[in-house]
Protein backbone atom coordinates (compact mmCIF):
# COMPACT_ATOMS: atom_id res chain seq x y z
CA UNK A 1 0.00 0.00 0.00
CA UNK A 2 1.26 3.46 -0.91
CA UNK A 3 -0.53 6.62 0.25
CA UNK A 4 0.27 10.27 0.67
CA UNK A 5 0.38 11.84 4.13
CA UNK A 6 -0.96 15.24 5.04
CA UNK A 7 2.53 16.77 5.02
CA UNK A 8 3.04 15.76 1.38
CA UNK A 9 5.32 12.80 2.05
CA UNK A 10 4.49 9.24 0.92
CA UNK A 11 3.95 6.28 3.23
CA UNK A 12 4.75 2.70 2.13
CA UNK A 13 3.28 -0.37 3.90
CA UNK A 14 4.23 -3.63 2.18
CA UNK A 15 3.88 -7.29 3.29
CA UNK A 16 5.89 -9.39 0.79
CA UNK A 17 5.25 -12.62 2.75
CA UNK A 18 2.74 -13.38 5.45
CA UNK A 19 3.94 -12.22 8.83
CA UNK A 20 6.68 -9.91 7.48
CA UNK A 21 5.75 -6.20 7.14
CA UNK A 22 7.91 -3.27 6.04
CA UNK A 23 6.92 0.38 6.54
CA UNK A 24 8.74 3.48 5.35
CA UNK A 25 8.00 7.20 4.77
CA UNK A 26 9.70 8.89 1.78
CA UNK A 27 9.55 12.25 -0.01
CA UNK A 28 8.13 11.29 -3.42
CA UNK A 29 5.70 8.78 -4.85
CA UNK A 30 8.35 7.45 -7.27
CA UNK A 31 10.68 6.77 -4.35
CA UNK A 32 7.85 4.97 -2.53
CA UNK A 33 7.17 2.79 -5.58
CA UNK A 34 10.85 1.93 -5.92
CA UNK A 35 11.01 0.94 -2.21
CA UNK A 36 7.91 -1.26 -2.54
CA UNK A 37 9.37 -2.95 -5.64
CA UNK A 38 12.71 -3.47 -3.84
CA UNK A 39 11.09 -5.17 -0.85
CA UNK A 40 8.97 -7.47 -3.01
CA UNK A 41 12.02 -8.40 -5.11
CA UNK A 42 13.97 -9.38 -1.99
CA UNK A 43 11.26 -11.83 -1.00
CA UNK A 44 10.36 -13.05 -4.48
CA UNK A 45 9.77 -16.82 -4.29
CA UNK A 46 10.38 -16.91 -0.54
CA UNK A 47 8.31 -19.17 1.70
CA UNK A 48 5.89 -17.49 4.09
CA UNK A 49 7.64 -16.53 7.29
CA UNK A 50 6.72 -18.57 10.34
CA UNK A 51 7.89 -18.30 13.93
CA UNK A 52 10.20 -21.21 14.89
CA UNK A 53 8.38 -24.02 16.63
CA UNK A 54 9.25 -24.70 20.25
CA UNK A 55 10.93 -28.04 20.93
CA UNK A 56 8.73 -29.62 23.61
CA UNK A 57 10.40 -33.03 23.66
CA UNK A 58 11.23 -34.38 27.10
CA UNK A 59 14.74 -35.25 28.21
CA UNK A 60 13.75 -38.91 27.92
CA UNK A 61 12.68 -38.45 24.30
CA UNK A 62 16.00 -36.75 23.55
CA UNK A 63 17.83 -39.55 25.36
CA UNK A 64 16.16 -42.16 23.18
CA UNK A 65 17.07 -40.14 20.08
CA UNK A 66 20.65 -39.85 21.35
CA UNK A 67 20.78 -43.61 21.86
CA UNK A 68 19.51 -44.30 18.33
CA UNK A 69 21.99 -41.87 16.76
CA UNK A 70 25.05 -42.40 18.95
CA UNK A 71 24.53 -44.36 22.17
CA UNK A 72 24.36 -47.70 20.38
CA UNK A 73 27.98 -47.26 19.36
CA UNK A 74 29.14 -46.98 22.99
CA UNK A 75 29.99 -50.03 25.05
CA UNK A 76 27.99 -48.79 28.04
CA UNK A 77 25.50 -46.67 26.12
CA UNK A 78 22.44 -48.72 27.06
CA UNK A 79 23.35 -48.69 30.75
CA UNK A 80 23.00 -44.89 30.78
CA UNK A 81 19.33 -44.97 29.86
CA UNK A 82 17.84 -45.77 33.33
CA UNK A 83 19.61 -42.76 34.88
CA UNK A 84 18.45 -40.52 32.04
CA UNK A 85 14.86 -41.79 32.41
CA UNK A 86 14.90 -41.09 36.15
CA UNK A 87 16.21 -37.55 35.62
CA UNK A 88 13.61 -36.83 32.93
CA UNK A 89 10.74 -38.07 35.10
CA UNK A 90 11.94 -36.00 38.06
CA UNK A 91 12.57 -32.72 36.20
CA UNK A 92 9.08 -32.80 34.58
CA UNK A 93 9.76 -30.07 32.00
CA UNK A 94 10.68 -30.18 28.32
CA UNK A 95 14.41 -30.67 27.76
CA UNK A 96 14.65 -27.21 26.18
CA UNK A 97 13.40 -25.65 29.43
CA UNK A 98 15.80 -27.38 31.82
CA UNK A 99 17.74 -24.59 33.54
CA UNK A 100 20.83 -24.81 35.79
CA UNK A 101 18.90 -23.73 38.90
CA UNK A 102 16.18 -26.32 38.29
CA UNK A 103 18.72 -29.09 37.83
CA UNK A 104 20.80 -28.09 40.89
CA UNK A 105 17.67 -28.12 43.09
CA UNK A 106 16.79 -31.57 41.76
CA UNK A 107 20.36 -32.76 42.38
CA UNK A 108 20.38 -31.41 45.94
CA UNK A 109 17.17 -33.33 46.69
CA UNK A 110 18.78 -36.54 45.46
CA UNK A 111 21.91 -35.83 47.47
CA UNK A 112 19.86 -35.36 50.64
CA UNK A 113 18.02 -38.62 49.95
CA UNK A 114 21.34 -40.51 50.10
CA UNK A 115 22.42 -40.73 46.46
CA UNK A 116 26.23 -40.83 46.22
CA UNK A 117 27.88 -37.72 44.70
CA UNK A 118 29.75 -39.87 42.18
CA UNK A 119 26.45 -41.24 40.87
CA UNK A 120 25.14 -37.69 40.49
CA UNK A 121 28.31 -36.62 38.67
CA UNK A 122 27.90 -39.54 36.27
CA UNK A 123 24.29 -38.54 35.67
CA UNK A 124 25.26 -34.92 34.94
CA UNK A 125 27.88 -36.13 32.48
CA UNK A 126 25.35 -38.36 30.72
CA UNK A 127 22.77 -35.56 30.40
CA UNK A 128 25.36 -33.10 29.07
CA UNK A 129 26.51 -35.72 26.57
CA UNK A 130 22.94 -36.02 25.24
CA UNK A 131 22.59 -32.26 24.75
CA UNK A 132 26.07 -31.81 23.26
CA UNK A 133 25.84 -34.69 20.79
CA UNK A 134 22.34 -33.81 19.54
CA UNK A 135 23.34 -30.15 19.15
CA UNK A 136 26.46 -31.24 17.27
CA UNK A 137 24.34 -33.37 14.93
CA UNK A 138 21.78 -30.58 14.40
CA UNK A 139 18.96 -32.53 16.08
CA UNK A 140 18.38 -29.68 18.57
CA UNK A 141 18.88 -25.99 17.85
CA UNK A 142 19.97 -24.94 21.33
CA UNK A 143 23.24 -25.63 23.14
CA UNK A 144 23.67 -27.59 26.37
CA UNK A 145 21.67 -25.67 29.04
CA UNK A 146 23.65 -27.37 31.85
CA UNK A 147 27.07 -26.37 30.55
CA UNK A 148 27.66 -24.08 33.55
CA UNK A 149 26.78 -26.71 36.20
CA UNK A 150 29.90 -28.04 37.91
CA UNK A 151 30.28 -31.62 39.19
CA UNK A 152 30.12 -32.19 42.92
CA UNK A 153 33.37 -32.57 44.80
CA UNK A 154 33.81 -36.20 45.76
CA UNK A 155 35.96 -37.02 48.76
CA UNK A 156 38.52 -39.61 47.76
CA UNK A 157 37.97 -42.83 49.69
CA UNK A 158 40.82 -44.84 51.11
CA UNK A 159 41.27 -47.94 48.99
CA UNK A 160 40.94 -51.25 50.77
CA UNK A 161 43.27 -54.15 50.09
CA UNK A 162 43.88 -57.59 51.57
CA UNK A 163 46.84 -58.81 53.55
CA UNK A 164 48.53 -62.12 52.67
CA UNK A 165 46.63 -64.06 55.42
CA UNK A 166 43.35 -62.50 54.23
CA UNK A 167 44.14 -63.47 50.63
CA UNK A 168 44.79 -67.08 51.66
CA UNK A 169 41.58 -67.17 53.71
CA UNK A 170 39.47 -65.69 50.90
CA UNK A 171 40.89 -68.06 48.28
CA UNK A 172 40.07 -71.01 50.55
CA UNK A 173 36.45 -69.82 50.65
CA UNK A 174 36.27 -69.54 46.87
CA UNK A 175 37.67 -73.10 46.68
CA UNK A 176 34.60 -74.26 48.61
CA UNK A 177 32.21 -72.85 46.01
CA UNK A 178 30.26 -75.37 43.88
CA UNK A 179 31.28 -73.25 40.89
CA UNK A 180 34.83 -74.42 40.00
CA UNK A 181 35.47 -71.23 38.02
CA UNK A 182 35.11 -68.90 41.01
CA UNK A 183 38.45 -69.70 42.59
CA UNK A 184 40.33 -69.44 39.28
CA UNK A 185 38.73 -66.08 38.41
CA UNK A 186 39.78 -64.82 41.85
CA UNK A 187 43.35 -65.94 41.23
CA UNK A 188 43.39 -64.24 37.82
CA UNK A 189 42.42 -60.92 39.40
CA UNK A 190 45.10 -61.31 42.06
CA UNK A 191 47.72 -62.27 39.46
CA UNK A 192 47.21 -59.51 36.87
CA UNK A 193 45.12 -56.83 38.62
CA UNK A 194 42.19 -57.23 36.25
CA UNK A 195 38.67 -56.07 36.94
CA UNK A 196 36.28 -58.86 37.89
CA UNK A 197 34.35 -58.44 34.65
CA UNK A 198 37.56 -58.90 32.66
CA UNK A 199 38.39 -62.15 34.48
CA UNK A 200 35.02 -63.84 34.89
CA UNK A 201 34.72 -64.71 31.17
CA UNK A 202 38.38 -65.40 30.40
CA UNK A 203 38.82 -67.76 27.43
CA UNK A 204 41.60 -70.24 26.80
CA UNK A 205 42.50 -68.37 23.60
CA UNK A 206 43.42 -65.31 25.70
CA UNK A 207 46.25 -67.18 27.46
CA UNK A 208 49.31 -67.71 25.30
CA UNK A 209 53.13 -67.75 25.69
CA UNK A 210 53.11 -66.63 29.31
CA UNK A 211 50.74 -63.70 28.71
CA UNK A 212 47.06 -63.04 29.40
CA UNK A 213 45.56 -60.73 26.79
CA UNK A 214 42.44 -58.88 27.88
CA UNK A 215 40.17 -57.64 25.12
CA UNK A 216 36.87 -57.13 26.94
CA UNK A 217 38.21 -54.16 28.90
CA UNK A 218 36.36 -51.14 30.29
CA UNK A 219 38.23 -48.75 27.98
CA UNK A 220 37.88 -51.03 24.98
CA UNK A 221 41.65 -51.19 24.59
CA UNK A 222 43.50 -54.50 24.51
CA UNK A 223 46.17 -54.98 27.15
CA UNK A 224 48.52 -57.90 27.79
CA UNK A 225 49.99 -58.85 31.18
CA UNK A 226 52.70 -61.49 31.72
CA UNK A 227 52.06 -64.39 34.12
CA UNK A 228 54.31 -67.06 35.57
CA UNK A 229 54.74 -70.40 33.81
CA UNK A 230 53.26 -72.15 36.88
CA UNK A 231 50.10 -70.06 36.75
CA UNK A 232 49.81 -70.52 32.99
CA UNK A 233 49.98 -74.32 33.48
CA UNK A 234 47.29 -74.10 36.17
CA UNK A 235 45.06 -72.08 33.84
CA UNK A 236 45.51 -74.51 30.95
CA UNK A 237 44.67 -77.47 33.21
CA UNK A 238 41.54 -75.64 34.36
CA UNK A 239 40.47 -74.89 30.78
CA UNK A 240 40.98 -78.52 29.75
CA UNK A 241 38.90 -79.79 32.65
CA UNK A 242 36.15 -77.15 32.95
CA UNK A 243 36.29 -74.99 29.79
CA UNK A 244 36.38 -71.18 29.64
CA UNK A 245 35.82 -69.31 32.91
CA UNK A 246 32.20 -68.64 33.85
CA UNK A 247 32.30 -67.15 37.34
CA UNK A 248 29.90 -64.54 38.72
CA UNK A 249 30.35 -61.51 40.93
CA UNK A 250 27.44 -62.74 43.04
CA UNK A 251 29.37 -65.94 43.82
CA UNK A 252 32.42 -63.91 44.78
CA UNK A 253 30.33 -61.75 47.13
CA UNK A 254 29.04 -64.92 48.82
CA UNK A 255 32.60 -66.20 49.36
CA UNK A 256 33.67 -62.77 50.64
CA UNK A 257 30.80 -62.73 53.13
CA UNK A 258 31.68 -66.23 54.35
CA UNK A 259 35.28 -65.15 54.87
CA UNK A 260 34.19 -62.49 57.37
CA UNK A 261 36.45 -59.87 55.79
CA UNK A 262 34.94 -56.40 56.24
CA UNK A 263 35.32 -53.91 53.40
CA UNK A 264 34.10 -50.33 52.85
CA UNK A 265 30.84 -50.05 50.98
CA UNK A 266 31.21 -50.27 47.22
CA UNK A 267 34.69 -51.81 47.15
CA UNK A 268 33.88 -55.53 47.12
CA UNK A 269 34.09 -55.95 43.36
CA UNK A 270 37.42 -54.09 43.17
CA UNK A 271 39.16 -55.40 46.29
CA UNK A 272 41.20 -57.96 44.30
CA UNK A 273 42.34 -55.29 41.84
CA UNK A 274 43.26 -52.96 44.71
CA UNK A 275 45.09 -55.82 46.43
CA UNK A 276 47.21 -56.51 43.35
CA UNK A 277 48.10 -52.82 43.01
CA UNK A 278 48.87 -52.34 46.70
CA UNK A 279 51.22 -55.33 46.93
CA UNK A 280 52.84 -54.40 43.60
CA UNK A 281 53.74 -50.94 44.94
CA UNK A 282 54.72 -52.13 48.43
CA UNK A 283 57.21 -54.54 46.88
CA UNK A 284 58.87 -51.75 44.93
CA UNK A 285 56.95 -51.85 41.63
CA UNK A 286 57.17 -48.85 39.30
CA UNK A 287 54.07 -46.65 39.29
CA UNK A 288 54.18 -46.14 35.49
CA UNK A 289 54.39 -49.89 34.95
CA UNK A 290 51.40 -50.32 37.24
CA UNK A 291 49.44 -47.79 35.16
CA UNK A 292 49.99 -49.92 32.05
CA UNK A 293 49.07 -53.14 33.84
CA UNK A 294 45.85 -51.72 35.25
CA UNK A 295 44.97 -49.92 32.01
CA UNK A 296 44.41 -46.51 33.63
CA UNK A 297 44.02 -43.72 31.07
CA UNK A 298 45.30 -41.16 33.58
CA UNK A 299 48.30 -41.52 35.90
CA UNK A 300 46.24 -39.74 38.58
CA UNK A 301 44.19 -42.91 39.03
CA UNK A 302 47.33 -44.97 39.61
CA UNK A 303 48.88 -42.43 41.99
CA UNK A 304 46.26 -43.40 44.57
CA UNK A 305 48.58 -46.31 45.41
CA UNK A 306 51.81 -44.28 45.53
CA UNK A 307 51.69 -43.78 49.31
CA UNK A 308 52.25 -47.52 49.76
CA UNK A 309 55.71 -47.41 48.16
CA UNK A 310 58.54 -48.19 50.62
CA UNK A 311 60.32 -44.90 49.87
CA UNK A 312 57.19 -42.74 49.51
CA UNK A 313 58.00 -39.16 50.61
CA UNK A 314 61.03 -40.30 52.62
CA UNK A 315 62.77 -37.10 51.54
CA UNK A 316 60.57 -35.38 54.15
CA UNK A 317 62.88 -36.85 56.81
CA UNK A 318 66.21 -35.73 55.36
CA UNK A 319 65.25 -32.56 53.53
CA UNK A 320 63.10 -30.73 56.06
CA UNK A 321 64.62 -27.46 57.45
CA UNK A 322 64.71 -28.70 61.04
CA UNK A 323 67.03 -31.54 60.08
CA UNK A 324 69.66 -29.00 58.95
CA UNK A 325 69.92 -27.28 62.35
CA UNK A 326 73.04 -28.08 64.44
CA UNK A 327 72.29 -30.62 67.16
CA UNK A 328 73.08 -29.88 70.80
CA UNK A 329 73.56 -32.55 73.42
CA UNK A 330 71.51 -32.26 76.61
CA UNK A 331 74.73 -31.51 78.63
CA UNK A 332 75.52 -28.40 76.60
CA UNK A 333 72.15 -26.71 77.10
CA UNK A 334 72.36 -23.35 78.85
CA UNK A 335 70.66 -23.11 82.24
CA UNK A 336 67.43 -21.13 82.41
Amino acid sequence: MIKQRGDGRWFVDVEPVKGKRFRKTVRTKAEAQRYESHVRTMFHGAQPWEAPKRDNRSLWELSQRWYDLHGKTLKAGKRRLPLLKHASDSLRVPASQVKPLLYVEYRNNRLESGTHPKTLNNELGFICAVYNKLHELGEVKYSNPLGTVKPLKVEQRELSWLTIPEIEHLVSKTDESPNPHLSMATKVCLSIGSRWGEAERLRASQVRSGVITLSNTKSGKVRSIPISSEFESALRSHFQRYGDLAATLKGFRVALRKSGIQLPRGQASHVLRHTFAAHFVMRGGNILTLQKILGHASINMTLRYAHLAPDHLKEAVSLNPFSTLPRQSPDTKKPC
